[in-house]
């Protein structure tokens, strides 16, 4: 990936610290000169020129537990520009959809064909689970491992603690855009998160909306998930 074209010497510093975010979602200027071992001057010129560049975006921080003392830090995350630089996975999107439209037709198509998919994804991830997941293990587990699954199919997903229950962030969609236009791959893909996890969920962002990170608020489950 090569983010424009001023002071190519440091292309590569720019594009750690662009994959950094994207991976692990929005950070500080801070967080990222320690992950990376630059200077703080070093690590704000980078992300000036990625401000510039339109590759990320600055931010004050929405959680208060990321401020420091004093004047709160701003908060770093990726654009859709930063995105759309990065390599999207549309291939097995295409070859599903292709295949489902030679077999299917009516008005609720698409609604139909995002349903497929989140059937697929249910699918492969029951299968991860069963390997990954013990049984009776605590819903924490099969949370953590949906999180897992999740960065494995490219969504770069992690686990936060919110309130009484939890949220998975996906830091990165494969198919943001497709989704952008057809926001019902989203919300099958919700319910898909319900059924895997045995209770309700809510989906509170979306990176297809415009949001930094998808978010999927998970309350405190009374019983374990990802059991038959």
């Amino acid at each position: 990936m090569k983010f424009g074209d001023s002071q190519s010497d440091d292309l590569p510093t720019r594009d750690a610290i662009a994959r950094l975010i994207l991976e692990h979602g929005p950070a500080t200027a801070s967080t990222l000169s320690q992950a990376l071992a630059l200077t703080p001057a070093g690590i704000r010129r980078h992300l000036d020129l990625l401000v510039a560049d339109g590759i990320l975006e600055a931010r004050d921080p929405r959680d208060s537990s990321i401020r420091g003392r004093g004047r709160p830090s701003k908060v770093f995350l990726m654009t859709d520009v930063g995105r759309a630089k990065f390599e999207h996975t549309y291939d097995d999107l295409a070859v599903s959809a292709l295949k489902f439209m030679a077999t299917h037709s009516g008005d609720h198509l698409v609604a139909a064909f995002a349903e497929s998919r989140a059937q697929e994804i249910e699918a492969k991830a029951t299968e991860y689970f069963s390997q990954h997941v013990n049984m009776g293990s605590d819903k924490e587990d099969t949370v953590a491992a949906l999180a897992d699954f999740l960065t494995e199919q490219g969504y770069a997903a992690s686990v936060e603690a919110r309130g009484s229950g939890e949220e998975i962030c996906q830091h990165h969609c494969p198919i943001a855009h497709v989704a952008a236009a057809y926001p019902q791959l989203c919300e099958a893909e919700t319910q898909a998160f319900s059924r895997l996890l045995g209770t309700h969920v809510q989906r509170l962002a979306t990176i297809a909306h415009g949001d930094g990170v998808c978010t999927t608020y998970i309350p405190q489950l009374t019983t374990t998930a990802g059991k038959a």
